[in-house]
């Protein structure tokens, strides 16, 4: 009997733990329907428009109420029946536990752990960023439904990864401004749904703006615009994102937390955000403690308030608010307006409806995380994100016939935690590199260093030793969170330690191919190895995720054909010859021998260029079909400065170039293609050599020719940007450059009549 009961309980238990029907914990947030006392009240009708139910809400609180709203940890209501709520909770690339608003136990251990931003970035696949967000916010609403997670999200980055040795480049969408601007409003749109009315989850943009660090030498206007704003302008215009976070950083002495020119006159009233602005974690203090920008906390929290900051991370709102107001700093209708954006977000998100059973994502809960589905989408992030960068010979895919001994070696061979990069959270499991590759080969694996410092050469001779005994070697190196991370940037591009000498060596003794695996979130440069005819081939994974292992051993073997091309420039170790990291200009600067920044302005040395990336097969391009000449209607001559047409004087609506591109499979196996299109100005001092204006990834089989249309926008693509921060359309010629082909367009005004400057 006790073994039967004992079964029968088991039972249970399993089918609570994988049944549909989700465990939830959380108590209603507001609005209980059992609670007479504040049922009726109008703020909890949803038959009311959300802006009346927020201006009844507000109307019932107190100042001391309003104020206690203003920090991430705001406190209870009880009076009115609101519950306390922790808005900060993060998910770059899968529901983490950095932020206090989420905890992983109980029926909730672990969340899917997508490959690192850098890494799903490579794919240039904006379905598959949007995929990923859908998924993230399955297992946010579910974790938020048992009681352990938050709705709202601090993510994604989407800043430019400016500089090669920044320890935070991992968490971004690389150096081009149009794919972190396409990425921002792909994955911001799978976090929250499609319904702007409701949110399924609120995703924040950071960090706004010209941000990674605090100590630089200021920044023109000319890059803002044409760099560091852009992905925030499409987070906000494209994605309809719910919040943007202001960073700690002053942009030309001004705080941007405290700076209305950059959170009321840009993000709000230009872009036309509709949500909440929060400041980067102790912001607001920094500004006073540490920048000195006001002589008192009062003045701080004032001028932030009143810049329009809606939401402090951290406590200094809370502490000094009251008090600016009682010393008549603050108006308490300026505090109504910033809870006003905060209480909106929230009832958007359905916390103030009710019971959470009888909402539209209610019936979310254990069964819905870590799910076959979420990791097999994982593992097709990593497939779609990893660059085959080298390939000689070629000497990949190995082969399960001919390469049947593999030795793995290397710091990163047998990676777990190493592999889902910073801000993450507690994975589903893990495949190591060298459990993914024993999937294919019988391994003999040896980390030849003790970590990735590579520190000394003691554990070299059993590395040799099995390379020297099998048919392939692959090696594992690279770099970790202990080398690049949050408040820890790199000094060098090389890689650490011993690693190029282990690599070396073990390449001379291995009688078999030799394949180079590197994780790492920023560049590395390897042109040692890209130059040694003994690395057979070079594989750059990122940080790959928690399916990593697998996803590395299937392009090694061909299981999967590497489609990923590289999304920021391979600087050599030169380049940062007299490049301090506080250089803030984009564009080159011959008096300081600065050399430039990214593709768009750098025309140095690379190791590897942007959008690099092989396959096992080969495409070709041939442009069918795409006009010459494109006429733009101009209100009026003073829109026309030097040659360039301003972009707030032309009729930008319908002004496309539309681009027919065949792309052709002349290879042996089937492949996905990534097609990067290029635009080249007119020259002259504001354009950049050449700037990404669309791309597409296509699925093309072996020997199959697809056509592809891509449809650029005129005023948005092929603008640039002048010193005085003014975005114009050149006219004149501008190339169209897709891999080898290349199309020339004429842009020509014609004048519709006279408007003022």
């Amino acid at each position: 009997m006790i073994v039967h009961k004992m079964a029968f309980l088991a039972a249970i238990l399993i089918f609570f733990l994988t049944s549909s029907v989700p465990v939830h914990s959380r108590e209603t947030f507001a609005c209980d329907t059992k609670d007479a006392a504040t049922k009726t009240l109008r703020f909890c009708q949803l038959s009311v428009p959300i802006p009346e139910r927020v201006r009844d809400l507000i109307g019932r609180l107190t100042l001391a109420e309003k104020v206690s709203l203003l920090g991430n940890t705001a406190t209870a209501i009880p009076r009115l029946g609101i519950k306390g709520y922790e808005w900060w909770s993060e998910a770059l690339h899968g529901v983490s536990n950095v932020g206090p608003g989420t905890k992983f136990g109980g029926v909730y251990p672990a969340a899917t752990s997508f490959p690192q931003v850098i890494t799903t970035v490579a794919s240039f696949n904006a379905s598959l960023w949007e995929s990923i967000g859908r998924v993230v916010s399955n297992e946010a609403r579910a974790m938020y439904n048992g009681g352990v997670g938050g709705l709202t999200y601090w993510s994604p980055n989407v800043n430019i990864l400016r500089d090669p040795r920044w320890g935070r480049g991992q968490e971004t969408p690389g150096e081009d401004p149009v794919v972190a601007g396409k990425y921002a409003a792909s994955y911001v749109r799978g976090l929250q749904g499609n319904d702007r009315s409701r949110l399924k989850v609120a995703a924040c943009c950071k960090h706004f703006t010209a941000y990674d660090l605090d100590n630089w030498n200021g920044v023109s206007k000319q890059d803002i615009e044409d760099t560091y704003d852009v992905p925030f302008r499409m987070c906000v215009k494209e994605g309809n994102v719910a919040s943007i976070m202001c960073s700690y950083n002053q942009v030309n002495g001004v705080p941007t937390c405290a700076d209305p020119n950059l959170l009321k006159k840009t993000i709000r009233n230009q872009w036309g955000l509709n949500g909440y602005i929060v400041s980067d974690c102790d912001s607001v203090g920094v500004l006073y403690d540490t920048q000195h920008y006001t002589g008192t906390p009062e003045e701080a929290a004032a001028k932030s308030i009143k810049a329009g900051l809606d939401l402090d991370c951290g406590p200094f709102l809370g502490a000094h608010t009251i008090d600016a107001v009682k010393k008549n700093l603050l108006r308490e209708s300026d505090i109504d307006n910033a809870v006003v954006n905060t209480l909106t977000v929230q009832m958007r998100l359905g916390m103030f409806d009710g019971d959470i059973v009888a909402q539209p994502y209610g019936h979310l809960g254990p069964a819905h995380v870590c799910t076959p589905v979420h990791k097999g989408l994982a593992l097709e992030a990593a497939h779609q994100g990893i660059v085959l960068l080298k390939n000689r010979g070629p000497s990949l895919p190995l082969s399960r016939l001919h390469h049947r001994t593999v030795a793995v070696i290397g710091p990163n061979s047998d990676a777990t935690v190493a592999m889902i990069g910073n801000y993450a959270g507690i994975a589903c499991g893990y495949t190591s590199p060298v459990q993914g590759i024993a999937g294919y080969a019988r391994t003999v694996h040896n980390e030849g260093c003790a970590d990735v410092h590579c520190i000394d050469d003691r554990l070299f001779d059993g590395a040799v030793e099995a390379a020297r005994g099998a048919d392939a070697t692959v090696l594992v190196m690279g770099l970790d969170q202990s080398i690049e991370a949050e408040f820890k940037d790199r000094n060098s591009l090389l890689l650490p330690g011993k690693q190029q000498e282990l690599i070396s060596r073990v390449a001379r003794a291995s009688k078999g191919p030799v394949i180079l695996v590197l994780m790492s979130g920023g560049p590395i440069d390897v042109s040692f190895a890209e130059k040694d005819p003994k690395v057979s081939a070079i594989v750059w994974a990122g940080y790959p995720g928690q399916e990593g292992g697998t996803a590395i051993a299937d392009i090694l073997f061909g299981s999967a054909n590497p489609g990923g091309k590289l999304p920021m420039t391979w600087y050599p170790q030169d380049y940062l010859t007299n490049l301090p990291m506080t250089e803030m200009s984009m564009r080159p600067i011959k008096s300081k021998q600065i050399p430039g920044r990214t593709y768009r302005f750098y025309d140095g040395p690379v190791v590897y260029p942007f959008g690099h990336g092989l396959s096992y097969t080969r495409f070709t391009h041939s442009i069918a079909d795409a006009p010459k000449v494109i006429p733009i209607a101009v209100r009026g001559r003073n829109g026309t400065v030097s040659g360039a047409i301003r972009v707030t004087h032309a009729r930008c609506n319908r002004l496309s170039l539309g681009v027919h591109v065949d792309i052709t499979n002349v290879g042996s196996r089937d492949g996905t293609h990534t097609m990067l299109v290029f635009s080249a100005p007119p020259g002259g001092e504001w354009a950049p050599k050449k700037q990404l204006v669309a791309f597409e990834r296509v699925h093309v089989a072996a020997g199959e020719k697809k056509r592809v249309q891509v449809n650029i926008h005129v005023c948005k693509y092929l603008s640039v940007v002048d010193r005085a921060g003014i975005r114009r359309i050149p006219i004149g010629d501008h190339g169209i450059h897709i891999g080898d082909e290349t199309h020339t367009v004429s842009l020509h005004a014609s004048t519709l009549g006279v408007i003022k400057s």
